[in-house]
């Protein structure tokens, strides 16, 4: 039967049903029901909805590794998440080129491993920054040596330790790096069949840039995948908001060092002065013995205080604090 009815096809059906030769019902239960195709080589455990709740996870890691990698590398890292996919782990695995940096990660308190994979240029572009070099990767990729991969797992176990903080929101993680591969055939840590999602990286590291591959087996996050959708992502992240985050920032604030300086007072001399200054000459400052002395922090004037000593050591007193106002 054609979708659009003629007009005589439409009056010879009313006729039909008007005398009772064509039932309703029993056209109804004719109708072909709608067959959806089910692929049994890639079934669907990976909605679009944890995809993209798995992209704000690692937004959020890519913001971390941004911020902590430079302190080993002392050079501007960017990283952006461009991907998301879902796959089984042959796919994964048969696209990976030896040599590779695969580093086997035990995602306690979930069941079983995840893996990261970094691409060798950016991998031997940190080597060689932390070696004192320019941050510049090879033109050819060899074989790792031991030096090499031992520098690697300390890399390594920065970014494994970074994985706990945007996964709070979903449960709480000790991940721990178990060992680094560089042959992609030794890293088969589940069956090539099983589901895995795929989380791609970009990671700019100066002039250089490569990817990150995060592969999370469906058997490792099956007990979670409830709570992998952005609406209990955003929902819990704002009930453990509150003050953490300033808490946080004043606990490191409170942590860093700061340089302190007490100014006696100034004065100006002569260039020959100054080259033919003796032991024992006198240099007349600006202020006067019974002046308070200023007290920097950095180069901002912050105090004024009198100088002494305690425990055989110089030392200031506080006399007043310099607000912004003054």
């Amino acid at each position: 039967m054609s979708d659009i009815l003629s007009q005589d096809e439409i009056d010879a059906l009313m006729r039909q049903l008007s005398s009772g030769e064509l039932d309703a019902e029993d056209m109804k239960e004719k109708q072909e029901k709608q067959v959806k195709d089910y692929d049994f080589v890639r079934p669907a455990k990976f909605s679009k909805e944890h995809l993209r709740t798995l992209e704000i996870i690692f937004e959020h890691y890519g913001r971390l590794l941004a911020t902590n990698l430079p302190v080993y590398l002392r050079k501007n890292v960017q990283v952006e998440v461009i991907n998301s996919e879902a796959l089984t782990y042959s796919e994964f695995s048969n696209s990976l080129s030896n040599p590779v940096v695969l580093g086997i990660t035990n995602f306690s308190t979930l069941p079983g491993n995840v893996v990261l994979e970094l691409a060798p240029n950016l991998a031997f572009a940190m080597i060689d920054r932390m070696l004192g070099g320019q941050g510049v990767a090879l033109e050819k990729t060899r074989e790792f040596s031991e030096i090499e991969l031992a520098i690697m797992e300390r890399v390594f176990n920065t970014c494994v330790e970074l994985l706990r903080v945007p996964w709070e929101t979903v449960v709480d993680i000790s991940p721990r790096l178990e060992r680094i591969e560089t042959n992609s055939q030794f890293a088969q840590i589940i069956s090539p069949s099983e589901m895995i999602a795929l989380v791609t990286l970009n990671i700019t590291i100066g002039d250089v840039d490569g990817l990150m591959n995060i592969c999370l087996p469906f058997l490792c996050l099956e007990d979670v995948m409830d709570k992998l959708n952005t609406k209990y992502w955003f929902s819990t992240m704002k009930d453990t908001e509150d003050g953490a985050y300033q808490q946080t920032i004043e606990y490191l604030i409170s942590k860093a060092n700061i340089p302190v300086k007490a100014l006696l007072g100034k004065s100006s001399i002569s260039v020959s002065d100054f080259t033919n200054l003796q032991i024992g000459d006198v240099i007349r400052l600006d202020t006067k013995v019974e002046d308070e002395l200023s007290i920097y922090v950095g180069n901002i004037r912050k105090f004024t205080a009198l100088p002494g000593s305690t425990e055989k050591k110089y030392a200031v007193r506080i006399t007043s604090v310099i607000r912004e106002e003054q």
